[in-house]
């Protein structure tokens, strides 16, 4: 039986993915996190249970070299997710100096580890790369990347960051492509949980352009397992991977499945179209996901159904 620890960092680690992937993570004995956050989005509810002893949060940016080394320079981590990000469609267009200040951190990450003790670093892309898309469903190695706005620039730009390194410096990389994640841990800033609290409060919900942009969710358990599975089986090396449901469904269908679950006398209210960043169509090639992960995804009912389950979702928009 193999007993050796596992020293992994996960930056972002108190955002929506960052903080669930961290939750799987501490189950396993073998692993010892250090969860990285800056708190500009993320939030200390998101980190692990407080039962699991084997890991700890450090406060801290990892656009800011000073911070970042000094957490990767006293530690021999072996494996480093990068999910920090500037993220949210209305943040990142408010904010594009700061989604490009994330540029930094991938080369802070890369430089660290690269002549340390890691042995593979995962990067957290997005579906945002692909941009207004010419095919569907959007595949890994064949659909063009047509990103215009910051925030998918930089992803874009963060993966030839980490591609770059393997062919440089030999540092293995997988990256993931996350497609719409959702779950309790999820703030109001982006579509599922905004509906939800809006539902919940019988308010209207609100849906910018026509609501014919279709979308595909995909419940944060699968997102999470699959990242797990290919971590703990080496799959995906120097890869890169779409990690999403491909179940189509439109911005005003899912805020009509949202009102029937919840019983709600909310209504749809349309706003104008957004200028930039709210693409038509998102659909994504998913064959690698559903290997790995081996069996049916949960549907957005059924997420939408354990969401309106979970007490750390209502305690947090209540």
């Amino acid at each position: 039986m193999n007993t050796h620890k596992r020293k992994i960092l996960i930056t972002g680690g108190a955002g929506n993915v960052g903080g669930a992937l961290a939750a799987k993570l501490v189950q396993n004995e073998r692993n010892e996190l250090v969860i990285v956050d800056d708190l500009s989005t993320g939030m200390m509810a998101k980190l692990p249970d407080a039962l699991f002893e084997n890991w700890k949060f450090i406060r801290a940016d990892v656009n800011n070299f000073l911070d970042i080394s000094a957490v990767m320079q006293s530690q021999q981590f072996d494996y480093v997710f990068h999910f920090a990000a500037v993220v949210g469609v209305a943040r990142t267009q408010a904010n594009p100096i700061a989604v490009l200040n994330d540029i930094e951190g991938f080369r802070h990450i890369l430089n660290l580890s690269k002549n340390s003790s890691v042995k593979h670093v995962y990067f957290s892309s997005s579906s945002e790369v692909y941009g207004e898309p010419v095919q569907l469903p959007q595949h890994e190695h064949t659909t063009p990347l047509n990103s215009r706005v910051p925030y998918a620039v930089v992803k874009n730009v963060g993966e030839s960051f980490f591609r770059s390194y393997w062919q440089v410096y030999n540092l293995p990389y997988t990256i993931f492509r996350f497609f719409n994640t959702y779950g309790p841990g999820q703030s109001t800033d982006f579509v599922v949980s905004r509906f939800l609290a809006a539902a919940l409060r019988g308010q209207d919900i609100t849906i910018y352009g026509d609501g014919l942009q279709t979308r595909t969710f995909t419940y944060v358990d699968d997102t999470v397992e699959v990242c797990n599975k290919i971590f703990e089986n080496g799959l995906m090396k120097n890869d890169v991977i779409n990690i999403g449901n491909d179940e189509l469904l439109s911005v005003k269908e899912l805020a009509e499945v949202v009102i029937r679950l919840t019983g709600s006398s909310s209504k749809i209210v349309y706003l104008d179209p957004l200028k930039d960043g709210d693409m038509t169509r998102r659909q994504p090639d998913n064959s690698n996901m559903k290997t790995i992960l081996g069996k049916p995804l949960i549907t957005v009912e059924d997420g939408i159904r354990k969401m309106l389950q979970s007490e750390k979702f209502l305690a947090s928009i209540s």
